[in-house]
């Protein structure tokens, strides 16, 4: 992104490594059965029409997440799909909706309609939620007058306590539902910066069933985490100290949701969510690839995340032992193809399940790091600067040639670096720099961010 200045660079520009997103917001998710007006009550929080309403259930299929603010406090708003009364298999579907709404969730908001009174799909969904031990919000919905409140009273007798009447289409008590939401979240938010002299938090994340659990248990020498041969067995985020060729780090496994029944709906959506939550968290990420079969989109797009997250990375290619050369040789081709903008961070084969090179993540793990601390002085940075400049100046385009007039480090964690130009910068030339960049400071197994601000050259001055 490229800005406009009209002087010379600020002085404050360098900033604490980690400043950026202080924390991440808790999660909130919106369940009920159909029609009792959960889209509504989102759009509602919101403050304005984001989910799709309609007069007739089922609309809403997708779990979709939205930002949302209340009395100076963020979260993350999850509107999610009701379930039909359904004579064969209702528990199931009952289960399996209600417990991938809840398992990313710090909260959840069990609407119900004060119309109708509560139905037997609802006592079922209330066994899961008390099961969860997950704060529960009853908001009893479509309370539109004073004389429904006595409707929505009736609630008390599902368990979850204080019903609270509100009306999501006419905004009719949503203050104190949101009020009584806030009060359930979590007293400080998870924080994605790093734990001041406490263990360097690692992450390890991937797609179903690449062996991340298993990698953790090898770490760790013991069985910490659940292993199985299905997708999807790990239901919480496992927190683990695990100490290293004696250093000690706190090890982050995360993996999609237990599926419960055959088809799973929204599974892969709720991974999704607690990927980029543990990424967030972690200060580098151990993206965890399954060797014996081709990269999918979904690795990709792991990888695509860390990095624009700013986290060190490290590319462990597991099931090493179940390869032969044939594959190996076609792994070598997908990466050159695929894996060419991740080519600044390590690779270790391993084998989670043999041991087989896991001794070499630790110190994969600390070079990683000492490459995403990296500073390198404005001194340093200019020289450098000047001597790429000269040899190598920027393409003349339309009788036009931007020069690099000046560059600072605004921070590590990652390497951030702000260019001041007399114009803009082609992608293809900023591409160049950073690979001289890395050429010759290093930063292995961390991204590196740049930022243009081109200072255009005024005419007409005397």
């Amino acid at each position: 992104m490229t800005d406009d200045v009209a002087g010379p660079p600020d002085p404050d520009l360098s900033t604490d490594p980690g400043a950026e997103g202080a924390a991440t917001p808790p999660v909130v998710a919106v369940v009920g059965r159909p029609n009792v007006g959960k889209s509504t009550l989102v759009n509602r929080i919101l403050g304005r029409r984001e989910a799709v309403v309609q007069d007739v259930p089922g609309v809403t299929r997708d779990r979709v997440s939205y930002d949302a603010t209340w009395s100076g406090r963020d979260f993350v708003l999850v509107d999610t799909g009701g379930w039909a009364p359904d004579a064969e298999g209702m528990a199931a579907q009952i289960a399996e909706q209600a417990e991938l709404a809840i398992a990313t969730a710090d909260a959840v908001v069990f609407v119900v309609d004060a119309t109708v009174g509560t139905l037997d799909t609802d006592e079922a969904v209330v066994r899961v939620l008390r099961r969860s031990r997950k704060p529960v919000v009853l908001a009893a919905n479509k309370v539109d007058d004073q004389r429904s409140e006595a409707e929505a009273a009736s609630m008390w007798n599902l368990g979850l306590g204080e019903p609270h009447p509100v009306s999501a289409l006419h905004g009719r008590g949503s203050g104190d539902l949101l009020d009584a939401i806030l009060e359930a979240l979590p007293e400080a938010p998870r924080s994605t910066e790093p734990v001041v002299g406490g263990p360097r938090r690692v992450a390890i994340v991937g797609r179903p069933n690449v062996g991340k659990s298993s990698l953790l248990n090898k770490v760790a020498g013991r069985q910490r985490s659940v292993v199985d041969n299905a997708a999807g067995t790990t239901v919480d985020p496992v927190d683990e100290l695990v100490e290293v060729d004696g250093v000690v780090y706190r090890f982050i496994d995360t993996a999609g949701i237990r599926r419960r029944v055959k088809e799973a709906s929204g599974h892969e959506y709720y991974a999704s969510l607690r990927t980029q939550a543990a990424i967030e968290r972690a200060e580098v990420c151990v993206v965890v690839v399954d060797a014996s079969e081709p990269l999918t989109e979904q690795d990709l797009r792991i990888l695509t995340s860390v990095e624009e997250t700013g986290r060190a990375l490290l590319i462990a290619f597991n099931k090493w032992d179940l390869t032969d050369e044939e594959r190996r040789r076609y792994l070598g081709r997908e990466m050159e193809r695929d894996l060419v903008q991740f080519g600044w961070a390590e690779h270790v084969n391993i084998s989670a399940l043999t041991g087989r090179h896991v001794d070499r993540l630790g110190p994969a793990i600390e070079q990683a790091l000492a490459g995403w601390e990296t500073r390198v002085s404005t001194g340093k940075l200019n020289a450098f600067l000047g001597r790429l400049v000269a040899a190598h100046p920027h393409p003349v385009r339309g009788g036009k040639q931007p020069r690099i007039l000046f560059g600072t480090q605004a921070q590590t964690a990652p390497p951030t670096f702000v260019l001041f130009t007399s114009g803009t910068l082609e992608a293809g030339y900023l591409r160049f720099v950073e690979r001289r960049l890395r050429e010759e400071f290093g930063f292995v197994g961390s991204p590196v961010h740049l930022q243009v601000r081109a200072r255009e050259k005024r005419r007409g001055k005397a």
